[in-house]
């Protein structure tokens, strides 16, 4: 038998392969070095930059995107506000399970939520169930109802958006199980969970931490997408979550009140 050429060299009449990379066999492999297609639709995030970041350029549906927040409230609800919305304006409902405090109606309203399509789910609570003084709720296990309406709402394919609100423990199984249920969701699916949850193991194929880059700004890190790592996180402009009134109260607050003080001139005295 003829022996077969080294891999430098190549039979007589054939062409070396084009530098270009070639397509994957399947859309689940991506190579290290670029950033994965997507097997179903994306929401547009409405920031370009993140959009850009993004494998398939905004928030995947049919499977699980994890937010990590040192507390609730440095801007993610500003941040998904236009995503949520576009899912209501195609008739879609936003379902938000147990969120860390009531959702204020107006505040929904000038973000572009409309209230009469978004649903709260609320654990049940058994009669005189208390939990231990000093100990955050949010430190507990999550309700199993939770996490069972959750299971079945994305597993339905029926839901819009859905945001779910867990702390840091969970049982082994359980995001394995949501993200197998999310497979059949078509709209975003968000996890928003302590900063805690870093250190630990996830299903979830996106997840990105969150912090306060100002009053109306925000720093995204991408702590995991099918792609190579971001180098530097994203600095978002969030919209302002202050009505016309009280944004120029604000800023009248924050302008010096009259022209700064001149410095201070040693006092010489004169020869008599």
């Amino acid at each position: 038998m003829r022996p077969a050429p080294p891999p430098s060299v190549l039979p007589p009449g054939t062409t070396r392969p084009s530098s270009e990379t070639p397509e994957l066999p399947h859309p689940v492999l991506w190579r290290a070095s670029q950033v994965a297609r997507v097997r179903g639709p994306v929401w547009p995030s409405g920031f370009a930059a993140l959009d850009a970041a993004l494998p398939g350029g905004g928030w995947p549906a049919r499977e699980l995107t994890e937010l990590l927040l040192p507390h609730p409230g440095v801007g993610e609800l500003r941040l998904l506000a236009p995503a949520l919305a576009a899912q209501q304006a195609q008739g879609g409902s936003v379902l938000w399970f147990d969120p860390p405090a009531e959702p204020s109606a107006w505040v929904l309203e000038a973000l572009g939520i409309r209230t009469r399509q978004l649903v709260l789910v609320r654990p049940r609570t058994p009669p005189g169930s208390r939990i231990a003084p000093g100990r955050p709720a949010r430190a507990a296990l999550p309700a199993a109802d939770v996490l069972w309406a959750l299971e079945q709402a994305l597993a339905s394919g029926q839901a819009g958006a859905a945001l779910a609100w867990l702390p840091v423990r969970l049982p082994a199984d359980a995001l394995r199980r949501l993200q197998l249920a999310a497979q059949a969701h078509d709209g975003p699916a968000f996890l928003l969970r302590g900063l805690e949850a870093r250190q630990r193991p996830s299903a979830a194929p996106l997840r990105l931490v969150l912090r306060s880059a100002g009053p109306d700004a925000l720093r995204v890190h991408l702590l995991k997408r099918r792609g190579p790592p971001l180098a530097q996180p994203l600095d978002l402009a969030l919209p302002s979550a202050l009505a016309p009134a009280a944004q120029a109260r604000a800023a009248a607050a924050r302008a010096p009140s009259g022209p700064a003080p001149a410095a201070a001139r040693p006092l010489v005295a004169q020869q008599p």
